[in-house]
């Protein structure tokens, strides 16, 4: 078996360094159009050979499929490490776990979402069409020569074939890993969110199109690296050229935006509490405070003082949905403020008691109230945060879910549809977008086409 190259084992650690600094907080973006180069010239040139020589020197020949999926598994896993440190300290502080099994979460989710990479890498040196370059030793005879010339194009045919394919591959695992696990952070377009003009596009491709245009620079690169040195130069020049162009974008600041209603954001700032520590008194007091804010809030200049919507967003309370003191409390504010009012809550199926039952059903849900009092639709969250809203694989793998504990205690039920709230008689639509959801293009799509604003 032909080990991986000790170079492509650099190039590997090289662009998981790069990929993790082009996100924050680094936010060094403009190395994301090089950021995944490395990688694709590590899986094209992964090993080495003593039966292809050119020029008395061994040269560099595509990985098998499973050398392939090792370096971008590696490079994943080290990517995500870098960018989604954030979830040890999460699931440490807040979600109770103890050091140990807080560092067991993050690695196991670095394991997994990098199989994704592994993915791309596998895919790459398959298209890269490893198996098909079986060379024989070249010597002084010219017909071996020949021989030996000839599979060497059909050697640089393939890795032409592999840059190609290479932006269409990634973006193909991105949708995969967005679609499949529910993990969407991280995505290559997300380095440009700041690139005014560039993501300009995204209203026909979504981030998927500012991936594959990055992805499709960072061959070039590649290929510029793989190449003849005769002809470097120039795909350099084309390479960089195109950077520059496509990361002017980020000079440019978008117009200002004219409003002509304003809507009111409360920060609950609801500490998380232990389900003893919810006192009906503490309830009340919690209540108190929210409508307080939310009908004296501080008036910011060149706004108008009475707002028209008041957004109470989702918090970790028990604002059950038939709770009647809950209930009460919003129905109240938006009679006395004559405001809409968009509450997070937690959604409960109508025959099913508060406290919950064998086969009841919550929901992790938004409510709409009129400046009446009325409660006029409810919207329940679609896609759910793994291992904070349900537990993968709960039943399957009891062990997974004795890692999470009671901190996940019962899974919430997904919603069914998108529901658009109509909060003005002027027919303006507002999408309810809770929390998660916002990091998928695909749900908030599907909102927008129904015309709504988002949340």
């Amino acid at each position: 078996m032909i080990k991986i190259h000790r170079s492509a084992w650099g190039l590997t650690l090289l662009s998981a360094a790069l990929q993790i600094v082009i996100f924050p907080l680094p936010n060094f973006y403009l190395l994301s159009w090089i950021a995944v180069a490395p990688l694709l010239i590590a899986i094209l040139r992964a090993r080495s050979t003593e039966t292809l020589q050119l020029d008395d020197q061994a040269r560099l020949l595509p990985a098998t499929p499973i050398q392939g999926f090792l370096l971008g598994y590696t490079c994943g896993i080290l990517w995500f490490a870098g960018t989604c440190y954030w979830i040890f300290d999460t699931m440490h502080r807040y979600g109770g776990l103890p050091v140990p099994a807080a560092a067991l979460a993050l690695v196991l989710f670095c394991m997994y979402v990098g199989l994704y990479h592994g993915l791309f890498g596998l895919l790459l040196a398959v298209v890269a069409g490893w198996n098909s370059n079986r060379f024989s030793t070249a010597n002084s005879n010219p017909e071996a020569s020949k021989v030996l010339g000839s599979k060497s194009a059909r050697a640089a045919t393939s890795v032409r074939r592999a840059l190609a394919a290479a932006p269409f591959l990634w973006v193909a695992v991105e949708l995969a890993r967005t679609r499949l696990t529910a993990f969407p952070w991280e995505l290559l377009g997300y380095s440009q969110t700041a690139n005014f003009a560039l993501t300009r596009i995204t209203t026909i491709t979504g981030v998927y199109g500012l991936s594959f245009e990055i992805m499709l620079v960072n061959s070039v690169f590649a290929a510029a690296f793989l190449v003849a040195r005769e002809r470097r130069k120039w795909l350099l020049m084309a390479a960089c050229g195109s950077a520059l162009v496509l990361q002017a974008g980020q000079l440019l600041a978008p117009p200002p935006v004219p409003s002509d209603r304003t809507a009111l954001l409360v920060q609950p700032n609801v500490p998380i509490q232990e389900g003893a520590m919810w006192t009906k008194e503490y309830f009340q007091t919690t209540l108190q405070d929210l409508t307080a804010v939310s009908l004296y809030p501080p008036v910011e200049k060149n706004v108008p003082e009475k707002p028209i919507l008041i957004v109470w967003p989702e918090s970790p309370s028990p604002f059950y949905t038939n709770d009647a003191l809950f209930r009460d409390a919003v129905s109240a504010l938006a009679r006395q403020s004559q405001a809409w009012v968009v509450a997070g809550s937690i959604g409960i199926n109508p025959a099913m008691s508060m406290s919950g039952g064998a086969g009841s059903q919550i929901f992790n849900s938004a409510v709409l109230v009129s400046p009446q009092g009325e409660w006029l639709g409810r919207y329940d969250k679609m896609h759910l945060v793994p291992f904070g809203e349900y537990v993968p694989f709960r039943h399957a793998v009891p062990f997974i879910a004795t890692i999470v504990g009671d901190q996940v205690p019962a899974d919430f039920t997904r919603g069914k549809e998108p529901v658009v709230f109509r909060p003005t008689t002027d027919q303006v639509k507002v999408a309810p977008l809770i929390c998660f959801e916002d990091t998928l293009g695909e749900l908030t799509r599907q909102f927008v086409l129904r015309g709504a604003n988002l949340l």
